[in-house]
């Protein structure tokens, strides 16, 4: 069953080391909802990719704003303010590889 990340998400965690004994990494399943938009966060330890399996959106990585598409991979170096927004044809679709491993606490919201 999908959770809740900090930022928002729904999140499916496919590969995790508190439960799957793997060590440096983590491995989840992201969907936003059409239209809606992760809030703005940064991991200060944790490197993640994105890889975009469905939909479109709107990356912000840093300062930097851009489409995002099925097929699309996106990496984000530890400090990066970031957020992705799905557009209003349906939701957007990502798998989130983190290393080391996602934690709640690795991750600073920007914005309320």
């Amino acid at each position: 069953m999908p959770a809740c990340y900090k930022d928002g998400s729904q999140i499916r965690e496919l590969m995790h080391p508190q439960h799957h004994g793997n060590r440096n990494q983590s491995l989840a399943e992201a969907t936003v909802a059409a239209g809606q938009r992760t809030a703005l966060h940064r991991h200060w330890a944790t490197e993640e990719l994105y890889h975009i399996t469905t939909g479109r959106g709107l990356m912000t990585l840093g300062k930097q704003v851009f489409a995002v598409a099925a097929g699309d991979t996106v990496q984000i170096p530890p400090g990066t303010p970031h957020c992705i927004e799905a557009d209003n044809d349906g939701p957007l679709t990502l798998l989130c590889c983190c290393s080391p491993a996602y934690a709640h606490d690795d991750t600073e919201l920007l914005e309320s």
